[in-house]
């Protein structure tokens, strides 16, 4: 294992260039922290660099010996925040490429679908939810956040990257493709027909599409699902949020 001690702050600007809501051309992302990246570095992602500490690299080194990364940066914390712009709480971060989006035929019996969500925290709270829950598909819009933006990677505890993820275009074309195949959507929303969740009968292969957090799902979308789906709540609560509805309603979905 060769360490790169920085010479030149300029050899790891992506570090400080690559923020939350930018993508470069590669498509690469950045995570922060051992637990993150050492999550990530278990599966077959690929890997630009390591930025770390020697505690990091003293730490890790069965577990990096073997992986093939073309530079391993050495720093201290000092530098590291001086690279960053800000103070912080971690001694690791990664420069890694995001992973092609899984063809829709490629997905299993269980996919959790989202609609114009725009918290990337939420993004990231629903996937480590997901991946705990055994739900391991996932289909986001493509024109949202990213799951592997830094903060919902940060959010997700890296366990996005235990997930079949789908970027989709154009949600009527992507659910009727899902009908086609034999899935059943489950629409994540208050109607006068939604079904109690603790009454529905779970279907062998479903999807269930979650909505926007101040907006839900709109009615052409909701018309197009095969069925509305509601947690059961006490009387003057209207809402969870929704990693929080997302999460109830998977484990029910996967212990029925």
């Amino acid at each position: 294992m060769t360490l790169n001690p920085i010479k030149n702050l300029d050899e790891v600007s992506i570090y400080k260039e690559l923020r939350d809501k930018s993508i470069a051309k590669d498509k690469s992302f950045i995570a922060d922290s051992p637990k993150v990246v050492n999550l990530l570095l278990q599966s077959n992602l690929q890997i630009k660099s390591i930025l770390a500490t020697q505690e990091y690299y003293d730490e890790n080194r069965e577990l990096l010996k073997n992986k093939n990364i073309p530079f391993l940066y050495l720093a201290d914390k000092k530098l590291l925040e001086e690279i960053v712009g800000h103070k912080i709480h971690h001694n690791c971060m990664m420069h890694g490429v995001r992973p092609e989006s899984i063809p829709l035929e490629n997905l299993g019996n269980k996919i959790i679908m989202l609609d114009e969500i725009s918290s990337t925290e939420n993004i990231g709270s629903i996937a480590r939810s997901a991946a705990a829950l055994g739900v391991n598909s996932y289909l986001l819009p493509h024109q949202g956040p990213h799951p592997y933006a830094r903060r919902a990677l940060r959010v997700s505890m890296g366990h996005i990257s235990m997930l079949n993820v789908h970027m989709y275009e154009n949600i009527f074309e992507t659910i009727k493709y899902l009908k086609q195949a034999g899935y059943t959507i489950l629409a994540a929303e208050v109607t006068e027909d939604s079904i109690g969740l603790a009454k529905l009968e779970v279907p062998k292969k479903w999807v269930l599409l979650m909505g926007h957090e101040g907006k839900g799902i709109s009615k052409e979308i909701l018309e197009v699902c095969d069925k509305t789906v509601k947690i059961e709540m006490v009387e003057g609560i209207k809402s969870f949020n929704v990693s929080v509805a997302a999460s109830i309603m998977m484990y029910k979905l996967i212990h029925p």
